[in-house]
């Protein structure tokens, strides 16, 4: 899809205003320049004609300026009756649960106030002139002036909603045959338990070892099965979320003193927060010391933030044999940032870009020996997602790895009323 907005984008070159005013010109006699330019849009709308994606481009109010045969058919509308016509009545987007879109969650609308390249593959479009809805996903890119100010906008749209069965089907399998062999493993690994209890059985040193092994194999076999349950859980919706606002600084700082404890390896590990993860520095305060840290304030599980640090700081454990880990925050008016980083192996460039995704392990000598199940950054990454968040790592072999990531920031204002502290209304975290 990335492709065919560079392509796309590169054949129509021309500005929008250009393109709408050949569009509207009609000269029986050109120019060789003119010829050129011409030509030039008529090799551009014969691709977009024969591209199965749909493709639509709005002006700068929003106002669909083309549309080609495939996103007429998407949306149930006709080519000559969607010209002209607000993005907004064309295209009905809304969400799983069935709530229209508003501006705030609409790519079209987002991109062309920010000027920013926007994607979303989980918005469902109701087809005009019937009830049948698919879900589609969305490219959306700005197109700018001469001026570099946006007049326009084109969005890349395509019907997924058969692999979004297929995924369903998916998780659904996994969820219920998860569920289904937990419960023997968990007997399994509770009568390992009571072998090895020295009050409930007598065994020999080598039977014990042996006991021992195959308990470590069960909680394995047991984590493996409660990561799948969850990464289902997680894909289609249904992973317990109790949403509050948390306090970052105080949040991070009470889970580093948690975790310090289960480091086994000769690991320093410590807390930063500031701007660009420098030291807040102690100022004088009428003759005491006192630390003044920024309040950077999210609206999110705390369990599930604490989950999403712990498997990073785990995993950043498991790949640095000494060294440092750091924990840091910082962020601006609209980001809170927070960010996991070591001094380990480093991860290969060509791994990063498949390291979120279900399943997947980097494939080496040295990480093979480390036990895992290749869901815990996809389960991450997962979490994060759900509030509108971003994760990424940058890493180098030998030099090891920061995890970062970014939430979208509450003001004061903002937390307070979502902490019952004021009106009641809803609030939607600052993007």
């Amino acid at each position: 899809m990335i492709v065919w907005i560079i392509i796309i984008g590169g054949l129509i070159s021309i500005s929008l205003a250009t393109y709408l005013k050949f569009q509207a010109a009609k000269k029986t006699e050109l120019s060789p320049a003119e010829e050129a330019t011409s030509g030039q849009k008529s090799s551009s709308s014969t691709v977009l004609e024969a591209v199965s994606d749909g493709v639509v481009i709005l002006d700068n109010k929003g106002v669909i300026k083309m549309i080609n045969p495939a996103a007429c058919a998407l949306s149930g509308w006709q080519q000559k009756d969607a010209i002209g016509i607000d993005h907004r009545s064309v295209f009905k987007l809304s969400n799983e649960k069935g709530k229209p879109y508003e501006d705030s969650d609409n790519p079209l609308s987002r991109t062309l106030a920010d000027g920013k390249t926007h994607r979303d593959s989980n918005a469902i479009l109701t087809e005009n002139g019937s009830n049948k809805s698919i879900v589609l996903s969305m490219s959306v890119s700005p197109l700018f002036d001469s001026e570099q100010e946006i007049n326009g906008a084109i969005g890349i749209l395509r019907d997924i909603s058969q692999e979004k069965q297929a995924e369903k089907q998916r998780a659904e399998f996994i969820s219920t045959a998860s569920h289904e062999m937990r419960t023997p493993v968990a007997s399994i690994e509770g009568y390992l338990a009571l072998a090895m209890n020295p009050k409930v059985s007598s065994i020999d040193d080598k039977a014990r070892s042996y006991l021992v092994k195959a308990h470590a194999a069960t909680q394995h076999l047991g984590s493996l099965f409660q990561d799948l349950l969850t990464s289902a859980k997680v894909e289609d919706g249904r992973l317990t979320n109790h949403p509050s606002v948390v306090e970052m600084s105080s949040f991070l700082t009470s889970l580093t003193e948690d975790l310090k404890f289960v480091v086994k390896k000769n690991i320093a590990v410590e807390f930063v927060v500031g701007n660009n993860g420098a030291l807040i520095k102690p100022q004088e305060d009428t003759g005491s010391i006192r630390v003044v840290q920024p309040i950077y304030n999210i609206y999110a599980d705390p369990e599930r933030i604490r989950e999403v640090v712990t498997n990073l700081f785990d995993n950043a454990v498991k790949y640095t044999e000494s060294g440092k880990i750091t924990i840091g925050l910082t962020g601006d008016n609209d980001i809170v940032q927070l960010y996991i980083k070591d001094t380990g192996k480093g991860i290969p460039s060509n791994d990063i870009p498949h390291l979120f995704q279900k399943f997947y392990r980097v494939d080496s000598s040295d990480t093979r020996t480390e036990s895992g199940t290749g869901l815990g950054l996809f389960i991450t990454r997962k979490i994060i997602e759900m509030y509108r968040g971003r994760i990424w790592v940058e890493s180098k072999v030998g030099q090891g790895s920061t995890f970062y990531i970014n939430i979208p920031r509450l003001n004061n204002q903002q937390a307070a009323e979502l902490s019952g502290n004021s009106t009641t209304k809803t609030v939607k975290p600052t993007t």
